[in-house]
This record gives structure tokens, C-alpha cells and sequence, in this order.
């Protein structure tokens, strides 16, 4: 399935299988440090950060991008505080925005590069399906099935 498609896909079906986590799992720390909460708070970081970078790399010429520090982020965010139906909708309507940026990449802009951090050159096309293979992974580590939507 194509990246974007894929995107489209995780949308529709995510919210629904992130309500199903219990609320015992979605508080308590894992061995990474975050709950379930703030790994999936992790997850609106990332699609706020990808987004940028989604349009920037269409309107500029090899932008340059800053990276983040993931922990940094989900302390400010206070995730554990917020709830459930809070994170879901912020995760849909984040991923929405997403989409509509991906979904106006013309074929051969998805060569165009950027560089996030001290990255060498990275073409969005790498960018866009790294996003989606880092949330594949932070979601499995929740426990959210979703090897049935690769």
C-alpha cells in the first residue's frame, strides 16, 4: 500500500483500536519511561514536526529543519494529565492535516530533499515513510494491533 494511502488507512482505524487500551495500561510507565499516553502523545509531536517539514520541503529548496527532543516535548505536553478522548481526537485531526499536505505532493516532488537536525540530505519521500514506520513502532509498542493495516 502507498505511504499516503497508508496514512488514510491508520486514520480511519487507529482511534477506535487506542480506545480499546485500558485505562491501567494507557497510565502505567513502561520501560521506556513514557505510558501509553504520552507514547501516543509522542505520536502527535511527530505528526506536528512531519507536517512542517511535509510543506516546507514542497515551498522551499532543501530546507533546513530543526529536529526535537522527543522527551522534552511530552514533559511540556503534560500527555499523562490529558485524556483519552482528547489525545484520540488531537491524533485524528493532526493526521488529517498530514494527509491533505502528503496528498499534494506532486510525483516528483517527493525527490525534493531536507535536513532535519544534523541529517545529511533525506528526500521527502524517505521523511514521509519514516514517519509512518515510527508510528508503526510506537503504537505496537503500545499494544495497538495494527500489523493488519501495513
Amino acid at each position: 500500500m502507498q505511504g499516503v494511502d497508508l496514512l488514510g488507512k491508520l486514520i480511519q482505524c487507529v482511534p477506535e483500536r487506542v480506545k480499546a487500551l485500558s485505562s491501567s495500561v494507557s497510565t502505567q510507565q513502561s520501560a521506556t519511561g513514557w505510558s501509553a499516553k504520552e507514547e501516543f502523545g509522542h505520536l502527535l509531536d511527530s505528526a506536528a514536526n512531519n507536517h512542517q517539514r511535509i510543506v516546507r520541503a514542497q515551498l522551499e529548496e532543501s530546507p533546513a529543519m530543526p529536529d526535537y527532543d522527543g522527551d522534552a516535548w511530552v514533559a511540556l505536553h503534560a500527555y499523562q494529565e490529558t485524556s483519552w478522548p482528547e489525545l484520540i481526537d488531537r491524533w485524528k485531526s493532526l493526521n488529517t492535516q498530514l494527509l491533505t499536505a502528503a496528498r499534494a505532493v506532486s510525483d516528483s516532488a517527493w525527490s525534493r530533499t531536507l535536513i532535519i537536525g544534523d541529517s545529511g540530505k533525506l528526500t521527502l519521500r524517505f521523511v514521509f515513510d519514516d514517519y509512518l514506520d515510527h508510528m508503526f513502532h510506537h503504537l505496537e509498542h503500545m499494544g495497538v494491533e495494527v500489523a493488519d493495516l501495513r
